[in-house]
């Protein structure tokens, strides 16, 4: 899994409505909560953050990873862990891991791994793995050099996965603004988390086959008409026609490996990478005044991020006796 000046414009207003509507909307599932784990595994937050600054001493893509493994886990049958299951013919389980969003692209599960070993070595059969994804991501974007954030806890693991809701539910980057606006509003998620959650591709890399038809003959005229001429020219030598589609290109030309509001830049330069990216800023109304404001405002994307990933994480998750707490991430007890 990306907008922004006065303080008394109309865009720092609509950005100031939207935060109201969600103050007035609690955004915590009441059976969570941020000190869950006080008394039974206090350190959690800081053992999750450890094993993620090892990882990114070699692999500056992690963070993004992780981010991104949440995301795609809390659209899917609620935040229940279920992408980190793998293919299990004795439990019937078809992994989401292989459905279109996630085969070969989804990735961070051997840190995933680690962050459980080093959680469990700690806190024997505590943790969920949906409360890691969790942790995991806040960490990721914190040490990004982005927001941090309280992430309530208490989820627990899912016993089943769904790999055709991974397939139908899972925004994709050729998705235009209105089938973007629906899934969001399936997990009910609205137009301001639709906009701040996509400001995550602030950091990270997209491959070539996810937005490589914008580069050629897009239009009887040639490249996508919403995407820069020259941005496209410069992505057309990453990803040549016919080439590897697996090729990787930044999601942020400027400052790819930072999480800071450049995106929102970005898509008022049309550099938005994605279909999904552009989208945002080329339609008019509520998502371009929000592209507006968080470029102009790093500060009011931070806060209104932070406020979406704490609504995104409470989107249908087990609590008290439901699921289990996996020994292993990758299968159930």
């Amino acid at each position: 899994m990306g907008v922004p000046r006065g303080a008394h414009s109309p865009l720092a207003t609509i950005f100031f409505v939207a935060i109201g509507l969600l103050l007035l909307c609690p955004t915590t599932n009441a059976q969570l909560t941020s000190t869950f784990y006080a008394t039974t595994c206090p350190n959690v937050s800081s053992i999750v953050s450890t094993v993620i600054q090892q990882a990114l001493q070699s692999d500056a893509r992690i963070g993004a990873s992780l981010i991104r493994l949440h995301f795609h886990d809390c659209f899917v049958q609620g935040c229940d862990g279920s992408i980190l299951l793998t293919d299990n013919s004795t439990t019937n389980i078809q992994s989401e891991q292989n459905a279109g969003p996630n085969v070969n692209s989804a990735r961070g599960f051997g840190v995933v791994d680690n962050i459980k070993t080093a959680v469990e070595n700690a806190c024997p059969g505590v943790v969920s793995c949906a409360d890691i994804l969790a942790l995991a991501a806040e960490a990721s974007v914190s040490l990004s050099g982005g927001p941090s954030w309280s992430v309530p806890l208490g989820r627990r693991d899912g016993r089943s996965a769904n790999q055709g809701g991974a397939n139908a539910s899972i925004p994709s980057p050729f998705d235009n603004l209105a089938n973007l606006t629906s899934k969001f509003s399936a997990v009910g998620l609205n137009t301001n988390d639709l906009v701040a959650l996509s400001g995550a591709h602030t950091f990270g890399r997209a491959q070539c086959r996810t937005f490589v038809n914008r580069l050629y003959n897009f239009t009887a005229s040639g490249p996508d008409p919403t995407l820069s001429s020259s941005y496209a020219t410069t992505l057309q030598q990453t990803c040549p026609q016919n080439g590897n589609g697996a090729a990787l290109a930044n999601l942020d030309p400027t400052t790819a490996d930072a999480f800071d509001n450049n995106y929102f830049a970005n898509l008022q330069n049309n550099q938005g990478l994605l279909q999904s990216d552009q989208e945002l800023f080329s339609a008019t109304g509520a998502p371009a005044a929000l592209v507006n404001s968080f470029s102009s405002s790093q500060t009011a994307f931070f806060q209104s991020f932070a406020q979406s990933m704490v609504s995104m994480g409470n989107i249908g998750p087990l609590t008290g006796s439901s699921g289990e707490i996996r020994r292993d991430c990758k299968m159930i007890n």
